[in-house]
């Protein structure tokens, strides 16, 4: 008999992170149902019933790539796709060294069948081949095609390799003009001097007739956003800031986000706001001075700019965005609807997966799931590849004891 589960939603008040399961069921049982959900229950396994398990909205799902268990890296994680052409799809990934908390290659997968079947990974950054006397591992891959342009950008973090965790990079990149099957790095000509952390998409804005790309990137020079990683620096801070670049080789700060002072707003993804002319970042959340602690009311923090990312307003809770430390992805369709995907549950279990819709004008959806199969998942990234339908990826597992062993790919339809 397969094996069955609650989906574990979350109710989106600024008093309670009770999660919608236990609190319909509180409902219930005032109301005297309990009693024959029980009996139901019961009926059901005694008849031994097999009902197929329920994964979630996002359909075609495909295994990307897999961790070897003799594999020298110890996880594979944090995936970002671009679509090169029709059904030609590249999706770049991490693979973390042993003895390192989150860093070492950069690698990429194709697809030219629309998902159904991908490639052997393509290395874009090795950690093993020096960069002049120095060797470097890398991380964060987030993948970039300008419009009208053949070629494809993938910008990074590198790190001196003899450092444990990558909170000290610095911006990379490579570019391809074959689709992802070759790669060349290029030194980027970096004028805002800062260590930096890159997690979410480039977004193209017109400033003047001018085009700008912004990157939203935040530091941690504090260190220790995890639990045992110690503080490198009493004089750090953690801070969210936007770079701009006019030809992607040479970039410049844009603009600092202001935030609460116990607040750590970082991993933020920029959309299209509401209104005509205004951007949006809606923030992954933790305790300013306690970084490896959610908020006490577990929320994701937005702003908005209203001049094209160079100024933004002070970060705000979004009472109907759930976020424990990890980050959400944010977006905003064809159509005029946001989307915000996240782990519900408790900071760093990372289970499900799940999603809540706002069509313009109107308030955010109730939270419905986007992927779980007993399974470990996170930092889903997600493209339009027609009005209402997103590719997406995110890394995975299959085992819930185990995180980040799989790379997986699937269509999430808002239309249906």
């Amino acid at each position: 008999m397969r094996r069955y589960w609650v989906t574990k939603w979350w109710i989106q008040s600024k008093d309670s992170d009770e999660s919608i399961s236990n609190y319909y069921f509180r409902k219930m049982k005032r109301k005297g149902t309990i009693i024959s959900l029980v009996l139901i229950s019961g009926l059901i396994f005694s008849a031994n019933v097999s009902l197929a398990q329920e994964v979630g909205d996002v359909k075609e799902i495909v295994t990307i790539d897999r961790l070897s268990p003799d594999s020298p890296y110890d996880k594979i994680w944090q995936p970002f796709i671009a679509e090169w052409r029709s059904d030609y799809y590249i999706v770049a990934y991490g693979q973390a060294l042993r003895g390192k908390t989150d860093m070492g290659n950069v690698v990429c997968s194709i697809t030219k069948d629309g998902g159904k079947t991908w490639i052997q990974p393509i290395t874009i950054f090795d950690h093993s081949i020096p960069n002049g006397t120095r060797k470097y591992a890398y991380n964060n891959a987030v993948l970039f095609k300008p419009e009208g342009q053949n070629i494809i950008w993938c910008f990074a973090m590198r790190c001196p390799q003899y450092y444990s965790n990558s909170e000290d990079s610095e911006l990379c990149a490579a570019y391809s003009v074959d689709g992802g099957q070759a790669w060349q790095q290029i030194e980027l000509a970096m004028g805002f001097h800062s260590p930096l952390v890159t997690c979410a998409g480039i977004v193209t804005v017109k400033d003047g007739g001018v085009t700008r790309y912004l990157l939203p990137v935040h530091r941690n020079t504090l260190s220790g956003n995890m639990p045992g990683w110690p503080l490198r620096d009493p004089k750090g801070d953690r801070e969210q800031f936007v770079l701009e670049s006019t030809n992607l080789i040479n970039w410049e700060l844009a603009g600092y986000i202001p935030r609460p002072s116990d607040v750590w707003i970082h991993e933020g993804n920029i959309a299209e706001g509401d209104n005509s002319g205004e951007l949006m970042i809606v923030h992954r959340t933790a305790q300013y001075d306690s970084a490896g602690r959610s908020l006490e009311v577990p929320r994701a923090y937005s702003s908005i700019s209203k001049d094209s990312g160079k100024t933004w307003s002070e970060a705000i809770e979004e009472p109907n965005l759930y976020n424990t430390a990890s980050k959400g992805f944010f977006g905003k369709d064809s159509k005029g609807r946001h989307i915000y995907v996240y782990n519900d549950g408790k900071m760093w279990v990372r289970k499900g997966l799940y999603y809540v819709v706002k069509e313009p004008g109107k308030n955010w959806s109730k939270p419905k799931l986007f992927y779980w199969d007993n399974n470990r998942n996170s930092y889903a990234t997600l493209i339009e590849k027609e009005p209402g339908v997103f590719l997406c990826v995110w890394d995975s597992s299959d085992d819930p004891e185990r995180t980040r062993t799989a790379i997986r790919f699937g269509v999430l339809d808002l239309n249906k």
